[in-house]
């Protein structure tokens, strides 16, 4: 049956429920709540464009989708008419990746993001903002540190990290921390050095390093992957009594951004504080956590199902198999053409679990219990590790419809992309690299290989399902931005960073609606405008199918709406 058949069918049917009714009924059992007309309403229905003249809402659901007069049937004195005037209407947003616990504290933080998001562009730019933070804001919501979020040694004036010398100059009696944009590494000052216990006779964790200063054990202040986790998971897990404070500040950030769903993309025990969050009624968006293997009694527990309680549900667990592509610690097959400060020539980052036996015992665990998995793997290494510790478990237990994710995948080989379609993995790829550091990755990695990062097109057409994704806090989650690398790969400079890997405006839409539902067992019920699925809903200022896709990054989310009632709204004029 042809697409446009099926859609007059279900408009029809629609409108035979009500087709005895006048534009003013009065039974309103089959009236709506809510209809909005007025402007560009992108369905998301199918592989192209679809547009409606009006969708009408009742109990949080959609009831109908088509023209304005036919919506007006559904018309009573207790439905509100909102016009559009002329702006677009999209389904509610759903990221592929995001850390949504940790926007509350990018919000409390001082904002150590260069440009165009911060002004962070050098390391005195850092001390400064860290000191005017502090004058502001003092040290209560940050259990006594002075601490910033998201400086970025490859944006830097000095293209290196900030040290305990750089951040001494902050303060020597106050602990300060300045954590990197990957969340992956932090620069401490000598203060919060000694508080962590960190000195010459600290040992390197598994899965970490502290880096020294030269001819010396003496940490330098800049702790990588585990060393640097086990300093900033204290300082940004809040205090009780602060934790409803912090989840409000994540939920204000989603929700201005236009996420009617949103991911936790490693939840430990702060699942806990999530869940007690949702039961006392506070989430007005969906929050999905992805539990880290190591608690498996939060995956045994009955949060993870599919359905969601009061907004929060558990969705599977989470592994991590390397680090950060930027910050060189992605593990690779072949060496960076630049390693970092006091590696060899031949360094080739690391893995974050070494043994292979481990990594099958997760995915094992997984599978039994069919839990869906996130794998964290950007070097093409770690990916290699993923795909023959998976393909074995996948063979054992079966493969159907499991819906397992490779989170990043940065560094992905195109073979890889073959073996990831056999296994059924969803690519949940990041093509805002291409601007924020697509120009450092062609620098440590080379011109032919930086320009295949986070290949997404490549993965579509090879059959893969796809999705592009924020990974917020690393950057403001502002999907606008997304879409507009996914559709241009421009990088800062202005180069396009693999002009092959561009997708369409409508299909950088696709990976942040109906294809991250998807990813979630959520399609049945978000990321179109369908007859049946949830009013989860975004008004944007223009179209982004229709602007220059160089102006995409422009348009910004006037409002929000979950389930037909409106959470976040710009004023007009």
């Amino acid at each position: 049956m042809k697409k446009s058949l099926k859609f007059a069918i279900v408009i029809s049917v629609t409108i035979l429920g009500s087709c005895n009714q006048s534009s003013k009924q009065k039974n309103w059992t089959n009236s709506a709540d809510t209809i909005y007309y007025g402007g560009d309403i992108i369905t998301m229905e199918g592989d192209s464009a679809v547009y409606a003249e009006a969708v009408a809402i009742k109990d949080g659901k959609i009831i109908f989708v088509g023209s304005k007069d036919d919506a007006e049937k559904l018309h009573s004195d207790r439905t509100t008419m909102n016009d559009l005037k002329g702006k677009t209407l999209v389904p509610g947003f759903v990221d592929g990746h995001i850390h949504f616990a940790a926007l509350g504290a990018q919000a409390v933080a001082a904002n150590l993001l260069p440009g165009p998001d911060g002004s962070c562009n050098s390391t005195d730019d850092i001390v400064q903002t860290l000191k005017d933070w502090y004058r502001k804001n003092g040290t209560d919501k940050t259990k006594g540190w002075i601490f910033g979020m998201g400086f970025d040694d490859a944006a830097l004036k000095e293209g290196r990290f900030p040290t305990r010398e750089d951040l001494d100059k902050v303060s020597k009696d106050i602990p300060v921390c300045a954590m990197h944009i990957t969340g992956h590494f932090c620069s401490v000052n000598s203060k919060g050095l000694e508080l962590s216990k960190i000195n010459a006779a600290t040992k390197d964790p598994a899965g970490g390093l502290i880096r020294r200063m030269p001819n010396s054990n003496e940490p330098n202040g800049v702790l990588e992957e585990m060393a640097a986790l086990k300093v900033l998971f204290p300082i940004i897990t809040p205090e009780p009594a602060l934790v409803n404070f912090y989840f409000d500040k994540s939920q204000e950030m989603a929700i201005k951004y236009g996420y009617t769903t949103a991911q936790e993309g490693k939840a430990m025990e702060n699942h806990e504080q999530l869940a007690n969050y949702a039961l006392s009624g506070k989430l007005k968006i969906d929050v999905v956590s992805y539990i880290d293997y190591s608690l498996p009694k939060y995956l045994h527990s009955d949060w993870n199902k599919k359905e969601y309680n009061h907004h929060y549900r558990i969705g599977g667990a989470k592994l991590t198999l390397d680090g950060s592509p930027q910050g060189r610690t992605a593990w690779r097959t072949i060496p960076y053409l630049i390693p970092p400060d006091g590696q060899k020539k031949d360094y080739k980052g690391y893995p974050a679990i070494a043994d292979d036996k481990k990594v099958m015992a997760v995915y094992d665990s997984a599978f039994a219990n069919n839990w869906q998995i996130l794998t964290h793997a950007n070097g093409d290494a770690a990916i290699d590790q993923m795909i023959r510790c998976m393909k074995p478990i996948a063979a054992k237990y079966g493969n159907t419809n499991r819906r397992n994710v490779l989170i990043h995948g940065q560094y992905v080989r195109m073979d890889q992309l073959d073996s990831l379609k056999k296994l059924d993995v969803i690519a949940s790829l990041f093509p805002m690299h291409t601007f924020y550091w697509g120009d450092w990755h062609k620098k440590i990695i080379g011109d032919s290989l930086g320009n295949k990062i986070s290949p997404i097109k490549s993965a579509l057409n090879r059959g893969l399902h796809v999705t592009s994704h924020t990974d917020a806090p690393v950057a403001l989650p502002n999907l606008m931005m997304i879409m507009w690398t996914t559709v241009n790969r421009v990088s800062r400079t202005g180069a396009v960073i693999g002009a092959e890997e561009r997708l369409t405006p409508y299909e950088a839409l696709q990976s942040i609606t109906i294809w991250g539902a998807y990813q979630h067992f959520e399609d049945t019920k978000k990321g179109s405008l369908t007859v049946g699925k949830l009013g989860d809903m975004v008004v944007l200022s223009e179209n982004p199918l229709k602007v220059d896709p160089m102006k995409i990054k422009d348009i910004v989310v006037l409002e929000t709406i979950k389930e037909g009632k409106s959470i976040y709204k710009i004023p007009e004029n």
